[in-house]
């Protein structure tokens, strides 16, 4: 019986381990995705945020309010984020006003994560792909942002403006 309560109490604890490092991970891969953004779209002069490499492509601009729009509706309906507030149709907006509404979704983002409860980490959610659990929304925000960064370097290099340093972690 006490080698038994000591597994169960020895795999309790490596269940426990695992959920927190998973939030402490995502955590830290949210604030380096954030800097990393951030940089990003401030290395883009003001004139360029109007570039797009193909007529069917977005522009810079649109890119980085797609993924403000996207971080702030992932954050509030699915991570128990504040729901802000913010216009990401704003064509031909400054630049310091795009990368305000990026900062601030992203913002809320990390407090979301922040305060997270791990006991929701595997709770299923209604998704439009299909039910999905927390934990994959969790990803899945870190995937989209990715995935638009990528295109961000793209255009950057195309009109001769070296990215950021990569980070990953």
């Amino acid at each position: 019986m006490r080698y038994f309560l000591f597994l169960v109490l020895l795999f309790g604890g490596f269940v426990a381990t695992a959920q927190s490092t998973f939030l402490a991970e995502a955590a830290e891969k949210w604030d380096n995705a954030m800097a990393y953004t951030l940089e990003l779209a401030e290395a883009m002069p003001e004139e360029h945020y109007g570039y797009k490499p193909t007529k069917a492509q977005m522009t810079f601009q649109e890119q980085l309010l797609h993924m403000a729009g996207n971080v702030a509706w992932l954050t509030h309906d699915y991570l128990g984020g504040e729901k802000l507030e913010m216009d990401t149709e704003l064509e031909g907006a400054a630049k310091t006003e795009v990368v305000a509404l990026l900062r601030q979704a992203m913002a809320n983002a990390k407090a979301a994560l922040a305060n997270f409860p791990e006991s929701q980490l595997d709770e299923d959610v209604d998704f439009f792909a299909g039910p999905m659990s927390k934990r994959k929304v969790i990803l899945l925000l870190h995937d989209h942002l990715t995935h638009h960064r990528g295109q961000l370097i793209v255009y950057a290099r195309l009109k001769g403006i070296k990215p950021p340093r990569y980070r990953g972690w």
